[in-house]
Parts: structure tokens; sequence; C-alpha cells
């Protein structure tokens, strides 16, 4: 049996509620695969840090927003996932209290708030992160 390289991804779903409306922060991606979709802020964990780190580190380089604490969500690995090859996504959550700015750098083209009712199609297994994440608030 050949050796498969599987990639380690991480990515950070960011919550905040205004007047009973859940939102959540995306970014749209400025690279293949999935252009110019809208996904959740992430990318591929480096050597020397935690997962948590790297979620941190994403979503301050691809939004600008810097946060301290983000709790695990689970680990998301379907096969087929991400058209670049095997790849676990290991997603975290937080929820913040007011909507902050966010501006869009890195792999990002564009960073903004959408309304949980009302989401773009997104990018890899997105949809079902976002879900399981809500579901721990």
């Amino acid at each position: 049996m050949g050796k498969q390289n599987i990639a380690v991804t991480v990515d950070a779903v960011i919550f905040y509620r205004k007047a009973d409306v859940l939102n959540v922060l995306l970014i749209q991606r400025k690279n293949e695969p999935f252009r110019d979709q809208w996904a959740l802020p992430g990318g591929f964990l480096e050597e020397n840090e935690t997962m948590v780190e790297g979620a941190i580190r994403e979503l301050e380089e691809e939004t600008g927003l810097k946060l301290e604490k983000l709790q695990q969500v689970g680990a998301f690995g379907t096969p087929g996932r991400d058209p670049r090859g095997r790849t676990i996504s290991i997603a975290f959550v937080g929820l913040i209290v007011t909507e902050a700015k966010v501006k869009a750098s890195d792999d990002a083209v564009d960073a903004k708030w959408f309304k949980m009712n009302d989401l773009p199609d997104l990018a890899f297994d997105h949809c079902k992160i976002i879900s399981e994440a809500n579901s721990l608030l």
C-alpha cells in the first residue's frame, strides 16, 4: 500500500449575535480551489503550532480579527472534501459580543459578516462545519 500524505487544516467559525440574529464571519477565497467563493477563515496548520494557535493565526491573517480563545468543534475529514487531496480540518468556534470590523488580507479577497439565515454557497464542507459549530452555542 502506497504512502498517502494527509494535510491538516484549521478553520475558525466566529459568530456574533445582534438583536437575536446570529451572524457568521466568512472570507472570499483569493486562490483555487473554490476561488472567489465564500469560506470560513482558515488554512494549513504549521509544523510548530498547536491546532488552536493555527486557527487563531489564520483568523487574524485573513480577517484582521484577533481572538485569544477558541473552542474546538471537531474534525472534518470526509474523503473528497478538498479537491487538492486528502485534508482533515480541525474546526474551532468563537462567539464575540459585538460586530468586529474585519479587513481581508493574505489568502482572502474580502471578509464580511453574513446572517446565518442568508449564507452564500460555501466552499468545501463549510456549511456542515458552521452547522456543527452553531449546535454548540
